[in-house]
């Protein structure tokens, strides 16, 4: 296992920036993902919140007025960099290109965190607009953690990746998720990001207990925690729930993060809306009701200490 400095990368290229931002680690506070319609909000002020997310693939373009606003509000706020197009699953292997661009995106921003899904979305060249299921078997967790040592490789650094959110299952698969992830952390060294509201989605969708899955993953390797809304929709006369992030957190979820906090101790805990964005202020609310669970876990741990 190759060891990974924690926090940005190191040597020749970072001495190359000119006038670099500090590597600013994620507090083990309540966050929220920064979308466009919300840049203008914190280009004319300060906000209240402890540190922001982006998608790395909305900003790998160097230069204009986007790559530059984020520059700008990063030095403002702690940043976590979350990738949606890696393709970590993919048997034909990483993109060299696309990992030389997140690279020289990282340089320039200094992200305290950075992260992928577990899954695959490239084909041949051709990026597919979804975040598509692996199996669990011992051939893809060998391409999941080669594909993640690349990674970890190209970015001087270890990574988080994200469990799933899933609406179907493979008959091939010969272990189960939970299990997977633990020796996909094992094997490649990487962190998870915990999504709680993937933990809902696919219970419900698949009937199993997500406190039991969340006791069998190894919590110690949590670097990040997502929470999000969800859509329910009927399907063929089955309820199916789809991890949408176009809606409030729904108490199912604020009840699974009370149960990982726990197990994870206080880790960064980010909002995410992708759809249906709210004003900024929607956003501030929900990241409040997270700050508040992060601070009933120190209030409980104070008084056991005591």
């Amino acid at each position: 296992m190759t060891a990974f400095a924690p926090l940005g990368r190191t040597g020749q290229a970072a001495s190359r920036l000119a006038d670099p931002i500090p590597v600013t680690p994620i507090p083990a506070a309540a966050g929220i993902g920064l979308r466009h319609p919300h840049l203008p909000d914190f280009l004319n002020g300060h906000q209240p919140v402890a540190w922001l997310e982006v998608h790395s693939e909305n900003f790998l373009a160097e230069g204009g007025p986007r790559r530059r606003a984020l520059e700008r509000i990063r030095r403002d706020y702690p940043l976590s960099c979350h990738g949606v197009g890696l393709s970590l699953g993919s048997a034909e292997g990483l993109s060299r290109e696309h990992l030389t661009r997140l690279a020289a995106l990282f340089d320039a921003v200094r992200p305290g965190l950075v992260s992928e899904h577990v899954a695959w979305s490239v084909d041949d060249g051709t990026y597919l607009n979804d975040l598509l299921p692996l199996p669990y078997t011992e051939e893809a967790l060998a391409v999941l953690c080669r594909n993640i040592d690349q990674a970890q490789e190209a970015f001087g650094r270890r990574i988080l990746v994200e469990n799933p959110s899933s609406y179907l299952q493979f008959d091939a698969s010969r272990m189960g998720e939970a299990e997977f992830l633990a020796e996909t952390v094992r094997r490649s060294g990487c962190g998870l990001l915990l999504d709680v509201n993937n933990i809902v989605v696919s219970a419900a969708n698949h009937d199993f207990d997500p406190f039991a899955y969340l006791e069998a993953l190894p919590t110690d390797a949590v670097g990040e925690i997502h929470v999000a809304g969800h859509a329910e929709v009927e399907l063929e006369g089955h309820r199916l729930l789809i991890d949408d992030h176009g809606s409030r957190v729904p108490a199912a979820v604020w009840d699974l993060l009370r149960a990982a906090l726990p197990l994870t101790g206080p880790v960064p805990v980010l909002v995410e809306w992708d759809t249906a964005i709210p004003d900024l202020g929607v956003l501030l609310e929900e990241a409040g009701k997270a700050q508040h669970e992060l601070d009933r876990l120190t209030a409980e741990r104070a008084r056991h200490a005591g």
